[in-house]
């Protein structure tokens, strides 16, 4: 989109339209399209306002109903932070005292809301016109806040005020082809990582959204390095400097979850956790040992922060294997979330599972053994082997009327079947 098309879709008429589009909805895409153009709309405004009800639809999932006033760009979107990691974010900031922040890659506004929103002021800045003038559009309800089409890093902070700097480096690249690819290569990002931990000499306060595949070599020893999950969805990693890491540097992992109870409320339930949880810290290794009554998968975000061994000792578990991140237990973790209407504690850190059988990895074995169970639907998860599941689905020929779970991986350095049963209880 360019910025005479954003021109016009801000314009009396163009907000008219938005707001006149119905849901969007794939199916009805090209009828809508040619309904427009029958009604008189000009072409090139009725393909960007259809644009617009498409990428605010898909929106919903990281803005709910906030997602219909709001404007995006593809790639905007994509690396948007979601609502509510963002009011995270700013939790942060307001715990460390700050009152102003430079949101310094702002995008489309996404980060730079909810610091206006928990009430601290905000400049946010974006080397692209048009991604400026969208952030200043979804910012447009707070008058604290100020959106700029201008380069972050040549802000003059201190002139600013400024007591706290976010950046959200691009992480996003366009091919010959047109399409966006994912950069995981930090040393590619843009702004470079280097000249954003530079304005710690300037202002203490930083944070820097990275993605959750970063490497752990090289992470800057004076941070908190924070891995989140949402909805067992790992979204992003963080490296919070100064007073916005109270606890101090190191590894985490903050897994968040979200239940809707019987009155179709949602709830909303956060866990932190830490390697300086446990007095070993970064160094704790997990024992290892054999398959007891119970196996629990570690959140993402665990596993993205290498933090496994902590979720074994938490749990008072072992490793299946040393190189499989399953952790398998004697007795029932306690559940710290009952997977019900409501929340009763913290989110979990680990799914669990009943076992009910093993045996060694065999085609004709795992058929000879579904088929006597009368099983016709089988979940098959995997870790730690080259198996396709699909493939997998289609060999095991299925007749039966029962469901079964199994999970294919590595035990003690051999392929494995594990045949379980979810548990009511996440650990």
């Amino acid at each position: 989109m360019d910025a005479a098309i954003l021109s016009k879709l801000l314009s009396p008429e163009g907000r008219a339209l938005l707001g006149a589009l119905p849901p969007y909805d794939e199916r009805s895409a090209m009828r809508t399209a040619t309904k427009l153009r029958e009604d008189g709309i000009a072409a090139d405004l009725a393909a960007a306002a259809l644009t617009q009800s498409r990428l605010r639809a898909r929106a919903r999932t990281k803005f709910g109903e906030l997602a219909e006033r709001m404007l995006f760009t593809a790639d905007g979107l994509e690396q948007a932070t979601r609502l509510r990691v963002a009011g995270l974010h700013a939790d942060r900031f307001t715990a460390a005292g700050v009152t102003h922040v430079a949101d310094l890659t702002s995008g489309i506004g996404a980060d730079a809301m909810a610091f206006a929103g928990a009430g601290l002021r905000v400049l946010a800045t974006d080397l692209d016109e048009v991604t400026a003038r969208i952030a200043a559009w979804n910012l447009r309800q707070f008058p604290d806040a100020d959106a700029r089409h201008a380069d972050g890093l040549a802000v003059d902070l201190r002139a600013e005020g400024v007591d706290g700097v976010f950046a959200d480096p691009a992480r996003r690249t366009r091919g010959r082809d047109g399409g966006s690819r994912r950069i995981f290569d930090p040393r590619s990002y843009e702004p470079a990582l280097d000249r954003v931990f530079a304005l710690r000499e300037i202002v203490p306060a930083l944070g820097v959204k990275v993605g959750p595949g970063i490497p752990h070599e090289g992470l800057p020893d004076e941070a908190e390095t924070q891995w989140v999950s949402v909805d067992n969805d790992v979204v992003e990693a963080g490296l919070w400097f100064g007073p916005l890491a109270p606890r101090g540097p190191g590894r985490s992992a903050l897994v968040v979850r979200t239940r809707v109870d019987g009155d179709g409320k949602e709830h909303t339930s956060t866990r932190v956790l830490r390697a300086s949880d446990h007095p070993d810290g970064a160094g704790l290794e997990a024992p290892v040992g054999v398959v007891g009554q119970y196996l629990y998968e570690p959140d993402g975000a665990v596993i993205r922060a290498g933090l496994v061994a902590h979720a074994a000792a938490e749990l008072g578990g072992r490793l299946v294997d040393p190189t499989i991140a399953y952790i398998t237990t004697d007795d029932a973790a306690a559940p710290r979330d009952d997977a019900g209407d409501g929340v009763t504690g913290p989110a979990p850190i680990a799914t669990g599972y009943r076992v009910l059988d093993t045996m060694p990895f065999g085609l004709k074995r795992l058929k000879s053994y579904l088929r006597e169970r009368d099983v016709g639907r089988v979940t098959i998860k995997k870790r730690g082997t080259a198996v396709v599941p699909e493939q997998l689905r289609k060999q095991l020929v299925l007749t039966g009327t029962e469901e079964a779970t199994i999970i294919l991986t590595r035990v003690a350095g051999s392929q494995t079947i594990l045949f379980v049963e979810p548990m009511r209880g996440a650990a």
